[in-house]
């Protein structure tokens, strides 16, 4: 797997792991993205709901998708939940685990074309890229777009040699992503405290990494869609955009409902 600087995981952050050893009470998993160091995954966190079998939900050597609920360093421990990952989320992080492996693929290119390896360009380079942008497959998107934004974490050199690689091999992705609202306000000017409020939300949270639009369902429903550079860029603008409108309507004595889906 791809290399990280941090030697633990986040409160959080969802990881990918490999199931070791699974008992009554739960399983132990490795976390790839770590150097295989071990959690838990307590048999209350493995699936919603009673747990006739717990084999039913988990074996030996499959792969998951864990949220970390605690690390402890000193202890070594880390606590996981299977059950509190979203199939969207589970979906994004296999998918951005594919792109970062891609992305170290990049990175070992461009330390190539640099006369150096791929220690030199983590050390030099990846690191640094990976906690500025997340991962080292966004730090390519923004590179592909805009060097000068890379520029300023790693210097010339490499900013140059990653923008000529990223232009070469990564196509800039647009991810979409909906969800639905229902805002009523019984005000006599309801109608149009609703629409300032959808207004206002969707104007507040465009950026050039994300966008959001709003469509009139059926009253009391509207469609919210968001497009971003990233899922959670996308997912982050339909959120808060939802959450500004319902804050609006329900300050003016309405109120309001979001659902992702």
């Amino acid at each position: 797997m791809v290399r990280r600087r941090s030697e633990w995981p986040s409160p959080d952050e969802l990881v990918i792991c490999t199931v070791k050893e699974v008992f009554p009470q739960g399983a132990f998993v490795t976390l790839d993205e770590y150097g295989g160091k071990e959690g838990m995954v307590h048999i209350s966190e493995v699936a919603s709901g009673w747990i006739k079998n717990i084999r039913d939900h988990v074996r030996e050597n499959q792969k998951v998708v864990c949220t970390v609920l605690d690390v402890n360093p000193e202890r070594k421990k880390i606590d996981l939940s299977i059950r509190r990952v979203k199939e969207n989320e589970r979906k994004w992080k296999i998918q951005r685990a594919k792109l970062e492996q891609r992305g170290e693929r990049l990175l070992e290119l461009c330390a190539q074309k640099l006369g150096k390896d791929l220690d030199a360009a983590y050390g030099e380079a990846g690191f640094t890229l990976q906690e500025k942008f997340g991962d080292l497959y966004s730090a390519l998107e923004v590179a592909a777009r805009d060097p000068a934004e890379v520029e300023k974490e790693v210097g010339p050199e490499w900013a140059r040699v990653l923008h000529e690689v990223a232009k070469e091999n990564i196509e800039v992705p647009s991810f979409r992503v909906k969800g639905e609202i229902s805002l009523t306000c019984p005000t006599p000017d309801g109608v149009e405290v609703i629409k300032s409020a959808l207004i206002s939300a969707r104007n507040s949270v465009r950026n050039e990494d994300a966008n959001l639009e709003f469509f009139y369902v059926g009253a009391p429903k509207f469609r919210i869609e968001a497009t971003g550079r990233s899922y959670k860029s996308a997912e982050s603008v339909m959120r808060k955009a939802a959450e500004m409108a319902i804050e609006a309507v329900t300050k003016a004595g309405g109120k309001g409902e979001f659902r992702a889906g």
